[in-house]
């Protein structure tokens, strides 16, 4: 089969052949048909995080069962999955307390470099990526790794509720809880932005600010229910939001990944709010805030692919969706051949998508 491998970080992602094994135990292979582009994987490609090389990206996908090994008894071949990577065993400390997304089975939830689940014909191992790899036209992954869903939600759709869709939702739904008529700010309008914003509307947050300096996507942010604008570009971003709200809002959401936005989450909030940091800001970069701030008890917290229990959570998103509630359409900015992947890529760092998506069927 064919697959986008990354060599070496700051270079282009190489189409190659390779292999993958057959189903073991718990374990479904699948037919890829749709893979989002995510920011998340471009912080790999930038060596921004570690992980080993040459392998295979990608993990927000969708696709339909071809094959199940033995133990298998959630799916069958012909069923629509959607993948994620918040694997879970079901059984360690975290899963039975109703965290799974922060699962401790090493053995369901495999560190980077112990699966052998990808091969090619050369001599060095290739690595799966996050328990998935779906920038290829296969993939071979435990069964606590996807969701089934119905068939008649269009997978290039449903893709993006495996990552980008569940992680912003989840943010504002499961990790703050923000409750309706309470006051957002969510920072940075691509996909994961998107859906915090949307998510936002859908729990009935009364004012949704949307804080970014493109002015298409803060026009889509608007349709998506955000009550509010804020362009940094004209002037200071924190005041323009304590303007907006007399003093501070009661959730604030980074989701760019970066060491100033994260601290000008903590400094907009008001008293007694929280800043949730859905953002992957680089390996080893520290924020600084002002201790005095803690005083009147705001708080900063980190959201995990938005805290997700993603067998509940990915279906109610889709019938959000065929309520036309979850506005997914709208956030599709490209779909594009596993060999167009490196322009996704380029088109994404230079701000012009919200996603993009490989369609392998094209």
């Amino acid at each position: 089969m064919k697959a986008a491998v990354l060599h070496e970080v700051n270079k282009p992602l190489v189409i190659e052949d390779v292999s993958l094994q057959k189903p073991g135990p718990r374990e479904v292979l699948i037919r890829t048909a749709v893979a989002g582009l995510c920011h998340s994987d471009l912080h790999f490609m930038e060596g921004l995080y570690p992980h080993p090389l040459p392998a295979v990206l990608g993990h927000e996908s969708a696709g339909v069962v071809e094959q199940v090994g033995s133990d298998v008894t959630y799916v069958k071949p012909g069923d629509h999955v959607v993948t994620c990577l918040s694997v879970f065993c079901g059984t360690c400390d975290n899963c039975t307390t109703g965290r799974p997304v922060l699962c401790t089975d090493t053995s369901v939830k495999m560190l980077p470099g112990a699966s052998n689940r990808l091969s090619w014909a050369r001599s060095e191992k290739l690595n799966q990526f996050l328990n998935l790899s779906s920038f290829a036209e296969q993939m071979l992954v435990h069964e606590n790794a996807i969701v089934k869903i119905r068939k008649d939600m269009p997978l290039e759709l449903a893709a993006l509720i495996g990552c980008g869709v569940v992680t912003g939702y989840g943010a504002v739904v499961n990790t703050a809880k923000v409750a309706p008529g309470e006051s957002v700010v969510v920072i940075g309008c691509g996909g994961v932005g998107m859906a915090a914003i949307n998510g936002a509307q859908i729990a009935g947050a009364g004012r949704i600010i949307a804080v970014d300096t493109n002015p298409a996507k803060l026009q889509l942010a608007t349709k998506l229910g955000a009550t509010d604008i804020v362009d940094p570009r004209n002037g200071d971003v924190v005041q323009q939001v304590r303007d907006l709200t007399n003093g501070g809002v009661h959730h604030s959401f980074e989701v760019l990944g970066r060491k100033e936005t994260a601290e000008q989450a903590f400094a907009m909030l008001a008293p007694g709010g929280t800043a949730t940091i859905v953002g992957m800001i680089p390996f080893g970069q520290k924020i600084e805030l002002h201790g005095f701030d803690f005083l009147r008890e705001r708080k900063i917290q980190g959201s995990s692919m938005g805290s997700n229990h993603f067998r509940v959570d990915m279906p109610r998103l889709i019938e959000f969706y065929m309520r036309g509630k979850l506005h997914l359409e709208d956030w599709i900015s490209a779909k594009l051949k596993l060999s167009e992947i490196n322009e996704g890529f380029a088109a994404m760092k230079a701000g012009k998508t919200v996603r993009s998506v490989i369609m392998f069927d094209a």
